[in-house]
């Protein structure tokens, strides 16, 4: 399928490489990087990164999704707190967005990991403005309430697509119902903490779906819900069906 028009987006020049060289010095990733997004001369010409946490690892399989995959990831790295909170402190930010891989090879699935990272960015700006894209710990509850009491301001995970087309979107250790409950239980524990998730559009989903995954979301108490045109990173991954964005 053509690409749109409207979704091309021309090369930003030298500044695409800032956030690039700060991150490489200090071993950390970006899901821009690894999950080859196309969108990365955009972001990255305005000096903007998303930092992905726990590795460029992931255990499990989205067939959207080009970050690599392993059932035994390499160890988590200690360090990986202060080096985040180092790099955002170098940017002079007030507003900084992290996102992970999922980790289920950790006991806690890495909760404990990424609530150092927000603690530690908190210590170092107390203003900073910190939103964590976060996994569902397959549903457990418990790791969901240590990442919502880090310190953070905006809670994320995301549902991805509608609920029929999970299994087509999604690893088969995610589903549509785990994600509202890791949604509503995050705002029951902490209210102060805006939560948030995002819908890809492209995947084959429908206008009456679409509403009724609003429903669901509206009911769960999620705060803010981002929509985004599903861009295929390689043919490795699953394709377009619409480009609903561009149109």
């Amino acid at each position: 399928m053509v690409k749109g028009e409207t979704c091309r987006r021309p090369c930003f020049g030298t500044r695409v490489h800032s956030p690039e060289k700060t991150l490489r010095g200090l071993s950390l990733h970006t899901v821009c990087e690894e999950a080859r997004c196309p969108n990365i001369g955009e972001c990255w010409g305005g000096g903007t990164a998303t930092i992905m946490l726990m590795g460029d690892t992931c255990t499990r399989g989205c067939r959207f999704c080009s970050i690599k995959t392993s059932k035994t990831p390499p160890p988590l790295d200690k360090e990986e707190p202060e080096k985040v909170s180092s790099a955002v402190a170098k940017w002079g930010l007030t507003y900084i967005v992290l996102t992970s891989v999922d980790r289920d090879d950790l006991v806690d699935g890495g909760a404990s990991h990424l609530a150092s990272t927000v603690k530690a960015l908190k210590q170092k700006q107390p203003d900073l403005l910190v939103e964590l894209l976060s996994p569902d710990f397959g549903g457990n509850l418990k790791c969901v309430s240590h990442v919502v009491h880090s310190g953070l301001d905006v809670f994320a995970h995301n549902v991805e697509t509608v609920s029929r087309l999970q299994h087509v979107v999604r690893d088969r250790r995610a589903n549509y119902q785990q994600s509202l409950s890791v949604l509503e239980y995050a705002k029951s524990v902490n209210s102060k903490v805006f939560t948030k998730t995002s819908i890809m559009l492209g995947a084959g989903e429908t206008h009456e779906e679409i509403y009724r995954t609003l429903q669901d979301l509206l009911k769960v108490g999620v705060d803010i819900v981002t929509f985004g045109q599903y861009l295929r990173p390689s043919k490795r991954q699953m394709k377009v069906e619409e480009w609903g964005l561009c149109m």
